[in-house]
């Protein structure tokens, strides 16, 4: 698990059938003293994370696919939680 800073949204016309419904966010994962960790990474969230916030994400592949209710998803990484201020 790992804190990281929704960026954006991507939309996408043509994708797996198993991303059928899921919304997909851009997010940063974060470091210390919130200075970026890598790349932005690609998530799904059915949370209702805006732009700005603070999430808690997973590469948990056992959950991603539990959640997603499918076992050939190409889904690494979801939001897990939404931090408080």
């Amino acid at each position: 698990m790992q804190i990281a800073k929704v960026i954006g949204r991507a939309t996408s016309t043509v994708k797996h059938a198993s991303m059928q419904g899921w919304k997909m966010l851009i997010v940063q994962p974060l470091g210390v003293k919130d200075s970026p960790d890598g790349e932005p990474v690609l998530a799904i969230d059915d949370l209702g994370s805006g732009r700005g916030d603070r999430v808690l994400i997973t590469s948990d592949g056992k959950y991603v696919r539990e959640i997603m209710d499918s076992n050939n998803t190409p889904v690494r990484w979801a939001v897990i939680g939404l931090q408080d201020e």
